[in-house]
């Protein structure tokens, strides 16, 4: 994928393959006998399909980032480094809108939006606060129930006990339903988090809790905060089943959540997933030196040679032939691969360039009224001010 000097974390701008790495991400499909099914169930176009989305993210963070520079906006919070969490989880879902499986992203995981069916330009126009964007402009936390997703909140962590309400009903109604919802590894040290995670225990709720520990909480990191190493014990503690993915490993992900919502779907859930994965950046745009000054350089590049779309690329680009054909000669196959994936990565620079063009074109004459401050808000208890 092309790297971008300007937005690119510095250990991506010259990023090359590690051979041990890789070598290594190989081998962590093979590790497990019903993960390795369920990757070995994809075809090549849903292979691609995850790469797509990979790059989706990346490049929708790009636009974001180049939109700061340029002084559209003031800030915005990235899930650069992070999106093979999103991606591959949401991939592992029935993404069928409003009668399909359910998600609650953080803003970190802002892929899970595109990735259940909302147009990039809609995403952006949150950003934008436009009258034709998702909230009309009173949020950048998009969302839409008709694409099956539960807008983030700022409260992070907050969305467990509202997915909680989405499984129960998936329950009561006897619906072959699954809610999903990402916790930080900060936002795990809010009490109604724990409340929501012993309530979907106790009823047996089909619910996907993917704890995202990123290593850091704002600017407090993961060791100031937390005195076990990991999250894996957090599967006994609640009397669940508890599945550890490398978070950086977009099929890893993807097959861990898999056999996470097929457990839900036959009624033994919740599952809990602890993913590990780094934060290539700030907690926002304005943060990122204060962040680099929180690790040692050395972390990050630790963590940079992990890219997960470099990596899967890699990955992608030296297996099987990706236009299912049957290519035996290797540098053919490599050379026809790598191909593919240029024209893919085209496709998509293109289709988050329109999107952002399509989202600076609704700031002219599509700013909300001010009166509009007053629709779709409550004034108290039960009592709307007036709904449009």
């Amino acid at each position: 994928m092309k790297r971008y000097a300007a937005y690119d974390p510095p250990e991506y701008v010259n990023w090359s393959p590690d051979p041990a790495l890789l070598g290594r991400y190989g081998k962590k499909i093979e590790e497990q006998p019903q993960r390795k099914a369920a990757v070995s169930a994809l075809s090549p176009k849903d292979l691609l399909a995850l790469y797509r989305g990979l790059l989706r993210f990346r490049l929708h963070d790009i636009a974001l980032q180049r939109w700061v520079k340029q002084g559209v906006l003031s800030k915005a919070w990235l899930g650069t480094g992070e999106e093979a969490v999103t991606i591959g989880a949401v991939h592992a879902l029935r993404r069928e809108g409003e009668s399909g499986d359910v998600v609650g992203p953080m803003i970190r995981n802002a892929g899970a939006c595109h990735e259940m069916g909302m147009p990039i330009a809609d995403m952006l126009r949150g950003y934008l606060a436009t009258a034709d964007s998702p909230t009309r402009g009173k949020d950048l936390h998009v969302g839409g129930l008709g694409y099956g997703i539960v807008a983030p909140v700022s409260m992070v962590g907050s969305l467990a006990a509202v997915m909680n309400g989405f499984a129960l009903a998936f329950k009561k109604r006897g619906e072959q339903r699954v809610a999903l919802t990402w916790i930080g590894d900060g936002a795990t040290k809010h009490g109604e988090v724990h409340e929501a995670l012993n309530f979907a225990a106790v009823q047996r709720l089909p619910v996907v809790f993917i704890i995202q520990n990123n290593q850091v909480a704002l600017g407090t990191r993961f060791r100031q905060h937390h005195l076990a190493a990991d999250f894996y014990g957090w599967g006994r503690a609640y009397g669940v089943t508890l599945l550890e993915v490398d978070g950086n490993h977009v099929l890893d992900v993807y097959a861990a959540c898999r056999l996470a919502t097929e457990r839900c779907r036959a009624g033994e859930g919740p599952v809990f997933m602890a993913a590990e994965t780094f934060r290539m950046g700030g907690h926002a745009t304005h943060d990122v030196r204060e962040a680099r000054r929180t690790f040692d350089a050395s972390l990050f590049e630790t963590w940079g040679r992990r890219d997960p779309i470099g990596v899967f690329e890699e990955y992608l680009a030296t297996g099987p032939a990706l236009d299912g054909g049957g290519e035996s000669d290797p540098a053919a196959c490599e050379a026809l691969n790598r191909r593919i994936l240029e024209d893919l990565e085209l496709e998509v620079i293109a289709e988050v360039d329109q999107a952002a063009e399509e989202a600076l074109a609704s700031r002219s004459g599509g700013m909300p009224a001010p009166e509009e401050t007053a629709t779709d808000v409550y004034a108290g208890p039960g009592e709307v001010l007036r709904k449009t």
